[in-house]
């Protein structure tokens, strides 16, 4: 068995590209492959799924506790040959500043792996052994035990690198990527393209397989990456539907338009007896029947806008559930498609389902990005008292503000903890809508208590 983590020495310098391209390779060579993404990410694991057929697992430090994290690297990697584990951004980059919380490095060093460093060497030479030791001594703890050079400029220009980290100690260069924009993945405001609106087909998985294979040195990768002991990890636990006064159907929104779940969520509500449901408020004219509860993640409901606006049944089904008192939850896009509108940036407004009084209007700049800790208060109503973490990242901003208009919140929000809180978590019957994608896994109760109130 073999694992190991992809880490950059910033972002940008090809981590997701180089990524699947070893997934698309090594399964080519028979390895069953399982993939994760470190951080709180939904189009990077998307890309990884399509590539394997395997369902990509978020890691992350912050959000996550160490027993939490570890037990879904062992349960997920069991039965596979190899765990690949895609970073994020520069190895050490996390929370803040002062401490490897939420980093690459934190969680390269919970796995015990080893690091295979990304360096951008397009405009380097014999700089890049500066380079590879300052991130090799900077956390003696930490085992970074290969390099791969990308964007270089041909055979020349990787002899010079090769020969700048011989001197270098208990490091192995595995090889150098050209520079070629075939391989390059389209991107958009928050990132890459989705797997579910572009997909890569089967000729750009061979192309970027033989890339990896032509010029990286597969072999040496598998053995500085092999595991001492097998795993055994705890079972899967079981759905607990003993507790629930009847069997729940949770509808779940899922398209290009809706499509920021993290796995962990999906199954932490089914372990909490609910049986999900899939529909799309994009191509399907009516929500499924007999539904209990509701989940509208988050995705790109802008970039979707004139289709959602257009199917007003939809809108109108969805409204009249949350009118009726049955239970949703909506996050980011999820949450903008409750609204009123959304406004896009050229001031063209498309109207919502309409649940809170406000609107969305998109900005070209970025209107939140960060870890955020949830503090759900006791006597709320609906919640027991909880502590979750989550993240926010959106491009767009309420119109008018919903506390304005006096809407009911729920969570008691901080980025930081000698920040003052704020209001956020928006309640209309009940409905729960937020900016911020929560994961369940920081706290399986929030999950558990969706489930209950759509039982009774």
């Amino acid at each position: 068995m073999h694992g190991f983590v992809i880490a950059g020495t910033q972002s940008g310098v090809g981590k997701t590209t180089l990524t699947l391209g070893l997934l698309a390779a090594l399964q080519k060579r028979g390895l069953s492959v399982q993939p994760f993404k470190i951080g709180p990410d939904f189009i990077d694991p998307g890309h990884h799924t399509a590539v394997t057929g395997v369902p990509s697992r978020n890691l992350d430090g912050w959000m996550l506790s160490r027993a939490y994290n570890t037990t879904v690297f062992n349960r997920s990697l069991y039965g596979h040959d190899v765990g690949v584990v895609e970073g994020m951004m520069g190895l050490f980059d996390g929370y803040d500043g002062k401490s490897e919380a939420g980093s690459t490095a934190e969680m390269a060093k919970w796995l015990e792996l080893p690091v295979l460093l990304v360096v951008d060497a397009s405009a380097m030479a014999r700089s890049v052994a500066a380079v590879i030791h300052g991130f090799q001594h900077f956390d003696p703890e930490l085992n970074v035990a290969g390099v791969i050079f990308n964007k270089i400029g041909g055979r020349g220009h990787l002899r010079y690198l090769e020969e700048a980290v011989r001197d270098v100690p208990n490091i192995t260069v595995l090889g150098g990527l050209p520079s070629d924009e075939a391989l390059t993945l389209p991107e958009r405001h928050l990132g890459l393209v989705t797997r579910e609106e572009q997909q890569l087909s089967a000729g750009q998985i061979d192309r970027l397989a033989g890339v990896i294979e032509e010029h990286l040195d597969l072999s040496s990768l598998l053995r500085l990456s092999t595991f001492p002991q097998p795993l055994t990890p705890d079972p899967q636990p079981q759905p607990d539907r003993a507790s629930l006064a009847f069997p729940v159907r949770f509808g779940i929104a899922r398209d290009e338009a809706f499509c920021f779940y993290y796995p962990d969520n999906l199954e932490l509500l089914e372990q909490a007896g609910a049986t999900l449901v899939f529909f799309s408020p994009l191509h399907d004219s009516h929500l499924p029947p007999n539904l209990h509860g509701l989940y509208l993640g988050g995705g790109y409901p802008e970039a979707h806008v004139q289709t959602l606006a257009a199917n007003t049944t939809m809108r109108q089904e969805i409204k009249d559930f949350i009118q009726d008192g049955r239970t949703a939850y909506a996050e980011c896009g999820g949450f903008m498609y409750l609204t009123q509108g959304i406004q896009d940036v050229d001031g063209h407004d498309f109207p919502m389902v309409g649940v809170y009084p406000a609107g969305v209007r998109m900005r070209s700049r970025l209107s939140a990005l960060g870890y955020t800790e949830v503090t759900i208060p006791p006597t709320n109503g609906l919640f027991p008292a909880l502590r979750v973490r989550g993240h926010e990242f959106h491009y767009s901003e309420l119109v008018p503000d919903l506390t304005v208009k006096q809407t009911r919140t729920l969570y008691e929000v901080r980025q930081r903890a000698a920040e003052a809180t704020r209001p956020e978590g928006y309640v209309y019957k009940r409905c729960l809508a937020s900016y911020i994608h929560l994961h369940f896994g920081s706290n399986p109760t929030f999950a558990q208590q969706l489930v209950r109130l759509a039982s009774v």
